[in-house]
């Protein structure tokens, strides 16, 4: 398929909340696919459709060591999560040149809707379930730096602005 430019922050799609998916669809598997494409491409982890502008609940995650193992999922939503959590550095495509350490659940369940159209639940594990996480914020309109105190934000995101 193809790679897409991420949307810059702070466009306002950012901050939207994500539609639901009905099906899926030969559509959603092409904004699947052209999701992963990005994502290779930067390389990252993971992708929610909003970054690319597709204001659908679609998210991508492969934090494979050998790649190619991508979670294709429509409207995840997590069941639980661990209460002991894992600090990870957090980046996004929409704001280069930033990145900021986010505490997290370790471990999550979520159930999402697969590329088969069949509801899966799964738990994912260490970066697996940061990365869902983090995909599932920008599906609600969130950004990583959202976890982050008022004065981190800011500093953070004049850093960024700086930065370009």
């Amino acid at each position: 398929m193809s790679v897409r430019p991420c949307l810059p922050w702070p466009d306002k799609r950012l901050r939207s909340p994500a539609a639901p998916v009905e099906a899926i669809t030969d559509e959603v598997r092409a904004v699947w696919q052209d999701m992963i494409d990005t994502m290779e491409a930067m390389p990252g982890v993971g992708m929610g459709a909003p970054q690319i502008g597709v204001m659908l609940r679609l998210a991508v995650v492969d934090a494979s060591e050998e790649r190619g193992q991508a979670v294709r999922m429509a409207n995840p939503e997590i069941l639980h999560a661990s209460i002991k959590l894992r600090a990870h550095d957090e980046a996004s495509p929409n704001l280069p040149g930033v990145w900021a350490r986010i505490e997290r659940p370790r471990a999550v369940t979520v159930r999402f809707m697969n590329a088969e159209g069949e509801i899966e639940e799964r738990d994912f594990v260490g970066l697996w379930a940061t990365s869902v996480q983090h995909q599932i914020d920008h599906l609600n309109g969130r950004m990583y730096f959202d976890h982050l105190s008022k004065t981190k934000r800011d500093m953070l995101l004049r850093r960024a602005k700086k930065a370009r």
